[in-house]
């Protein structure tokens, strides 16, 4: 059984202010056997009726210096969004953590805002402007904006949002440029997709996400979901994303800053996608990170290693040209005859490491046999690491579990712990994935609240070696993959 780090007494309400945590008690949680000790750095407070309470899920992660922030979605409701957005702050590295909830966002942020549900968080740095940012979905009646909200005393507290973008949108994903010799250092780089076709849409921010420009496509249109942008060194941001017309993740990119963003590029070739059993809520949706010198690793579920298309395995895809990929490769978790399925990863690149010094950290969540069913399948989270860019790697830890799929908040697309995860490397180089882990629901009441690694977890690399796939191009017409519309708020 893990050790958990609890808070001591009630769940509060909390609003532009943050309270500590450092101060917690040991309990025993009926949470299986993982390898790691976990800290708990939020959980939900609210009690408003359209919501499942005691959730938090879809958690996004961004470190600079000694401070890591995230951000995930409080109180998530069944047709879509949550009752908050929460944060969780660390400025020593992950040591100790301050948490709260966003202000004016819907009826439960002080001060309240004007949204009825709020959802995808994304979290980024401005080293220009010394400002955080939360990048959320606000959900209206009549459509989904995306919202930014800004730190200044370094995502301890936050102000009212500002509207970046107004419309039918979706999964919204936000960068900076902190690159102080790249000509658009304090750029700050917004993309989401609007409805109904998933049109994908940039816009750019150059006063620290006071204010943002024009909402840009890309040359050749692309539809899609997922993307996360990421900057080179030299200033071009390249933002990979799950293309909805060829079923595959291509990348796009530009190269002035965001006045113009050229054509896509293939990624990964058509995915091959195990459906996760249990009507559990997944989809192939891209993770994305970068090295010092600017190379882009990407990793996302597939089961083109896999006999008959029985399991996924994590892949990873990685550029140093900006326009070509190398073919895909294979984390090398287990045997490819294991029957685990592997999903959702949350990819980390230490950027004061390079090329075939990269350390890596994934973290993922998977089932110990793909072939169960709603009341059998178990819900796991891994790690795995690189100390060499990805040719070889570590054993696999076992973070938390097994969680069975009725301690997770339901949806109008399945069970849910989030669309995507995040791990971020601290300064001194550990991985802390910011995650939510479930615990036996009590009096009908679920327990899935936000944990980490207490003291992170170590990027030690290893022999397992990587396994190469033949390139695959991206086909000329429409993929059996390709999507009519994907919504995943």
């Amino acid at each position: 059984m893990v050790t958990l780090m609890r808070f001591i007494g009630q769940p509060t309400r909390l609003g532009i202010l943050g309270v500590s945590i450092t101060t917690a008690i040991l309990l025993a949680a009926p949470v299986a056997s993982a390898n790691v000790p976990l800290t708990q750095v939020s959980n939900d407070p609210y009690t408003d009726a359209q919501a499942q309470h005691q959730t938090q899920v879809g958690p996004d992660t961004f470190q600079f210096g000694n401070t890591i922030v995230s951000a995930f979605q409080t109180g998530r409701v069944f047709a879509g969004g949550a009752s908050n957005i929460g944060w969780a702050t660390s400025t020593n590295g992950g040591g100790s953590w301050t948490r709260g909830f966003l202000p004016g966002l819907t009826a439960n942020s002080t001060p309240a805002g004007p949204y009825g549900q709020v959802s995808n968080p994304a979290v980024t740095f401005d080293l220009k402007h010394n400002v955080w940012l939360i990048s959320s979905l606000g959900v209206r009646s009549s459509g989904q904006d995306v919202l930014t909200s800004r730190s200044t005393n370094g995502g301890l507290t936050w102000s009212n949002p500002v509207v970046t973008a107004t419309g039918n949108l979706d999964k919204n994903w936000i960068v900076c440029d902190n690159i102080a010799a790249s000509q658009f250092f304090g750029n700050c780089y917004t993309q989401y997709d609007a409805l109904p076709f998933n049109d994908v849409r940039m816009r750019r921010s150059t006063d620290g996400g006071l204010t943002w420009g024009p909402a840009l496509g890309t040359s050749d249109g692309v539809s899609g979901v997922g993307g996360q942008p990421v900057v080179r060194p030299n200033g071009t941001v390249i933002v990979p994303y799950f293309d909805t017309a060829f079923g595959d993740i291509g990348a796009f990119r530009s190269i002035d800053g965001g006045a113009s963003w050229r054509a896509s590029v293939g990624v990964s070739g058509s995915i091959s996608h195990h459906t996760v059993a249990g009507g559990l809520r997944e989809f192939p949706l891209p993770s994305a990170e970068i090295d010092g010198p600017g190379t882009v690793y990407v990793v996302w579920s597939d089961c083109r290693f896999r006999a008959g298309c029985s399991s996924n395995d994590i892949l990873m895809a990685k550029s140093t040209s900006e326009t070509t990929w190398a073919a895909p490769v294979r984390v090398p978790i287990d045997a490819t005859s294991s029957g685990v399925d592997h999903f959702t990863p949350g990819i980390a690149v230490d950027r004061a490491s390079a090329g075939g010094a990269a350390r890596i950290g994934i973290t993922y969540y998977y089932y110990p046999n793909a072939n169960c069913s709603a009341s059998t399948c178990q819900l796991n989270v891994g790690f795995i690491s690189s100390t060499d860019g990805g040719s070889t790697w570590s054993a696999p830890t076992k973070v938390a579990g097994p969680m069975s799929l009725s301690w997770l908040p339901n949806t109008n697309q399945g069970r849910m712990f989030g669309d995507y995860i995040s791990t971020s490397i601290s300064a001194d180089g550990v991985a802390y994935p910011v995650l939510p882990v479930a615990t036996a629901p009590v009096s009908g009441s679920l327990r899935l609240s936000t944990f980490v690694p207490t003291g992170g977890l170590e990027i030690t690399g290893g022999a397992l070696a990587a396994q190469s796939s033949a390139a695959a191009a991206r086909s000329a017409g429409l993929s059996a993959n390709a999507q009519k519309s994907v919504v995943l708020r």
